[in-house]
């Protein structure tokens, strides 16, 4: 009797410390997934990708043309936070795939970083800005290797995109005709000519 008493002392014994074990191990599991649980509250949304046109730069200034031989719109402005700071994002007119883009403008100098997820870096961009407000430079990898020119012109707020392959003078020449039509449009010669830089008075060929 007194050596089945001792077992089974033994065992509830065991059991229990079984049991405290067993808390032990569930306690700090759980405070494991409330930590989780705050650090997610606490984290900014995660992107979602593919990336889509942003409404913060839906109202930036756009600029359509060719990078390498593909078209883009990009819309680019300051921030708000920077002086020195420029960010939006461009769009190819064939995929519509969206690639964010961010860094600074000294000047005529446009330097900005490319990212087509929100976190990684995926390309640099040096450019020049004209006097008529085009850029042109070139899109390099993150490692500055494989260059591809672009060269983009401002469009007007209601300007629709120009078709793939048009001249990127295109954009420009067309939104200043239309805003001023120049004197002679409307006694233009309609012999053999044609208009030449978007002028439509002066023709050659004649």
């Amino acid at each position: 009797m007194i050596g089945a008493r001792l077992r089974r002392g033994w065992a509830v014994a065991t059991v229990a410390a079984v049991l405290c074990a067993g808390a032990a191990v569930v306690m700090p599991a759980q405070a494991w997934a409330e930590s989780d649980a705050v650090k997610e509250l606490a984290a900014p949304p995660p992107i979602q990708l593919p990336l889509k046109p942003s409404a913060e730069f839906a109202k930036f200034p756009r600029y359509a043309g060719m990078l390498g031989s593909r078209q883009i719109v990009l819309k680019l402005g300051p921030k708000s936070d920077d002086p020195a700071g420029v960010h939006g994002e461009y769009q190819y007119s064939d995929t519509g795939e969206v690639i964010l883009i961010a860094g600074d403008r000294d000047g005529d100098t446009l330097e900005v970083e490319e990212s087509n997820d929100g976190t990684h870096i995926t390309g640099n961009w040096v450019g020049k800005f004209a006097a008529d407000g085009s850029v042109a430079g070139d899109r390099m990898n993150v490692d500055d290797s494989d260059p591809q020119p672009f060269d983009l012109k401002p469009l007007a707020a209601e300007q629709p995109v120009p078709p793939p392959g048009a001249p990127a003078s295109t954009a420009s020449t067309a939104s200043t005709a239309a805003a001023q039509p120049s004197a002679g449009a409307a006694t233009a010669p309609a012999s053999g000519g044609h208009a030449v830089g978007g002028v439509s008075n002066l023709q050659t060929g004649e």
